[in-house]
């Protein structure tokens, strides 16, 4: 996956959000089923009337039912193809994307922009309501209902202990060959006016269903069902907890993704490349 697009090929960024309630996620699958990458690949393929489908790369693939406001892509598109196509192609995009996806920015991106290992941070949001009557019907498809009383202060305590670079297995699906080492940078919860708990969760990467179990285990704490210190606990094990809970995907967004200066796109890109450890204890 190289960081500069091949030569006679121009690199392009599309800053983009859905509504992931009725995709099997961000990556294209074998069988048909309806994804967000398959979505912009054949409106792309179609509206610059070209018989080859240009890949997008993704900042950060997301799962079936997960939201994206501030998702990044990046797509290498034949220079004379862009050329033609680029004054019109956000309006045309509009015109042939469905309701549930939308492509707000197309730009040719910086010297060594790659859309995946370039970037520095991610922003989700996790939304959850302990609202006895339940969720406001207009926001059934974004909120998930907890049915115990949240403390939040608890929540942002226990919270506060699984900040800083850790190896999250604990929290994550494993994935063969791949590091759950990751640099957790925020994590915090707020309860809004309306009742809603909104919880912030930000790190230079995430691995396999981390966000959602960790928020699974900040709710057990919220509820009284764990004291605060069990989800450093967990994650000071090292393995999975049965009583970690993946939570609901409907309640999570990814909101922003962010960037170093364009003069620091390549070296971030060789960077996230490397397989990460955590420092030594040391000997015996």
């Amino acid at each position: 996956m190289s960081d500069e697009a091949a030569p006679g090929y121009v690199r392009v960024r599309l800053d983009l959000s859905y509504d992931g309630s009725e995709f099997s996620g961000w990556a294209k699958q074998a069988g048909g089923r309806r994804t967000v990458q398959g979505e912009i690949e054949d409106a792309l393929r179609t509206v610059t009337r070209s018989r080859e489908t240009y890949e997008l790369t993704v900042a950060g693939r997301t799962d079936a039912g997960v939201h994206a406001r501030g998702q990044v892509a990046h797509v290498d598109l034949p220079r004379e193809v862009w050329a033609e196509h680029h004054p019109k192609l956000l309006k045309r995009l509009a015109g042939r994307l469905p309701r549930d996806v939308r492509v707000w920015a197309l730009r040719e991106a910086p010297s060594g922009f790659n859309a995946r290992f370039s970037a520095v941070w991610r922003r989700y949001a996790y939304r959850v309501t302990d609202n006895p009557g339940g969720v406001d019907p207009l926001l059934r498809s974004h909120v998930l209902w907890h049915d115990w009383p949240l403390d939040v202060a608890a929540m942002n305590e226990a919270a506060r202990g699984l900040l800083g670079e850790h190896d999250f297995a604990a929290y994550c699906k494993k994935r063969e060959g791949a590091t759950t080492i990751r640099t957790l940078q925020e994590l915090s919860l707020v309860r809004g006016d309306d009742g809603i708990i909104t919880a912030t969760v930000r790190a230079d990467a995430f691995c396999h269903n981390m966000v959602r179990s960790l928020i699974g285990a900040l709710l057990f704490v919220g509820d009284g069902h764990r004291p605060a210190d069990w989800p450093g606990k967990v994650l000071a094990a090292g393995v999975r907890d049965s009583a970690v809970h993946v939570v609901r995907p409907h309640g999570l967004t990814l909101e922003e993704v962010g960037y170093p200066a364009d003069e620091l796109l390549a070296a971030r890109s060789k960077e996230a490349r490397n397989k990460r450890s955590l420092p030594s204890a040391g000997c015996c």
